[in-house]
């Protein structure tokens, strides 16, 4: 079958030379039920992004039932959050070598089973650790969902599944602080905290029941070996990146973490120099050279690392102004993101449809007016007012807004990759958007917190978020400036 690229600005079609079925790099049969297909992979991936969400609603009731220190609180939300960002790109390989779908399986299994876990532990050193193997489960769960997508769908087909791709993102976050607040809430049978958890169970049997019938069955490429220095190397500066990152805020940035992002430069460096000399001996490094060449795949990577820092800290500052400064419940905050998740959605599904002669520029307009959402929406609540219809107009379109950006971002990095580099391009793009979110906690995030100190007054924590806002928009015009910087040879 020949292949396809498609850029979110041209239908233009470049055929490649046609490979065999058996060949690793083929594309598979065309599935029977595409559909269907798109949907078993997509509930995968809101699972794993739920679960950075869901989590936090349940940590004061956690603490209570388990007597978990502040410390080990911080570890159950970011234990998994670490070993997912960490282990991204490792878990594309593997989906490579092994297949696809093999691993997708294998990841929601893993996923499903710690999730289990979780809900049982008895004490929080047990659920820790469990997190973390949830982690690990979605590290080899997420990665193949960009690359099924990358490898079954092709022209306008792939140009959609991507947009839903962008909903699921877009929505699972305020889907988890609701749905979080719903569960702890109802306190089912006792259980109190346990149902955030256990609620994964069923849906990841019904994944493994369904993947076993619709799944394609597309070969691994065993001649491309597991680069095991590159991938020690990688894992390795990645953790030395993420750790203090997710947690420095809390230990009030000691010297430890200092050290250890230090310690992250270098070895990504070391990283680069072991990559080199594996492709200069004919092996197979972890990330192909061509594939951070491929156009578009590092500028629109980039625009798209800032708008999840934006979207990850504004999500971080507006849950704690609304919850900690205003008091609504965890509920009621989560209901607060709704349209403007609802939204994006709605937009990162269907942007293809706006005439085609907006699609070159329609993610510099779009993050250029997002630059202004997010300051009115910081105006509005500055001195402590309350969420009112005023916001919730805003947000709605905001959201709207983002997801023209976001969606075809997202056509742009991975329209142009060939089939056999489509797992280490989804590798590169969702480790980048994955520490996108990570760096924006921890650096506007970090600005936030640093203005206000709960309890406090509501103005006060209505300022703070202003001023978190202006940073958005601040890094939101930044990235207007990447997406209108193209690099299609």
């Amino acid at each position: 079958m020949a292949d396809t690229q498609i850029t979110p600005d041209s239908t233009t079609s470049t055929p490649t030379k046609p490979v065999g079925p058996s060949t690793p790099g083929a594309s598979p049969p065309a599935p029977t039920r595409p559909g269907l297909l798109l949907a078993l992979i997509l509930v995968g991936q809101f699972m794993a992004v739920l679960d950075v969400f869901i989590v936090n609603v349940a940590t004061p009731v956690i603490r209570t039932d388990l007597h978990a220190s502040g410390a080990a609180l911080q570890l159950v939300i970011a234990g998994y959050t670490i070993a997912y960002a960490v282990l991204l790109i490792t878990g594309a390989r593997l989906g490579e070598r092994h297949g696809f779908s093999r691993v997708f399986r294998f990841g929601v299994a893993s996923f499903t089973l710690a999730s289990l876990a979780c809900g049982l532990a008895p004490g929080a050193d047990s659920l820790i650790g469990f997190r973390i193997l949830q982690g690990v489960g979605a590290a080899l769960m997420v990665p193949q969902v960009m690359s099924l997508i990358q490898r079954i769908f092709e022209g306008p087909a792939r140009l959609r599944a991507l947009g839903g791709y962008s909903a699921v993102i877009g929505g699972a976050g305020a889907v988890g602080q609701v749905l979080g607040g719903v569960l702890v809430n109802a306190d089912l049978f006792g259980s109190g905290w346990r149902p955030v958890f256990l609620v994964n169970v069923p849906i990841g049997v019904l994944l493994l029941v369904a993947g076993r019938k619709l799944l394609p069955a597309i070969p691994g490429n065993r001649e491309r070996k597991l680069d095991l220095a590159g991938l020690v190397t990688l894992a390795a500066a990645l953790g030395l990146l993420v750790v203090p990152l997710v947690m420095g805020h809390e230990e009030h940035w000691p010297v430890w973490g200092w050290l250890m992002l230090g310690a992250s430069v270098l070895l990504f460096a070391l990283f680069g120099l072991v990559e080199s000399r594996v492709a200069a001996r004919g092996g197979s490094p972890l990330i192909r050279g061509r594939v951070l060449r491929s156009p578009g795949l590092l500028t629109a990577g980039s625009a798209l690392f800032l708008i999840m820092c934006c979207v990850g800290s504004f999500m971080f500052a507006m849950a704690m102004h609304v919850q900690a400064g205003l008091g609504l419940s965890p509920l009621d905050a989560g209901l607060v993101f709704l349209p403007m998740s609802f939204g994006f959605g709605i937009s990162g599904m269907y942007w293809q449809r706006l005439p085609q002669r907006m699609h070159r520029q329609l993610p510099v307009i779009a993050l250029a007016l997002c630059a202004v959402g997010y300051a009115a929406v910081g105006l509005l609540l500055r001195d402590g007012q309350r969420v009112g219809a005023a916001v919730e107009i805003v947000l709605l379109p905001l959201g709207l807004i983002g997801g023209c950006a976001y969606g075809p971002l997202m056509g742009r990095a991975l329209g142009r990759v060939a089939p056999t580099d489509a797992a280490d391009a989804s590798g590169v793009l969702v480790t980048m958007i994955q520490l996108g979110s990570v760096v924006g906690v921890a650096t506007l995030g970090t600005l936030f917190l640093s203005q206000v100190s709960y309890p406090a007054a509501a103005s006060t924590s209505g300022h703070a978020l202003a001023t978190t806002a202006a940073g958005v928009g601040i890094l939101m015009l930044i990235g207007a400036i990447l997406a209108g910087r193209r690099r299609d040879k």
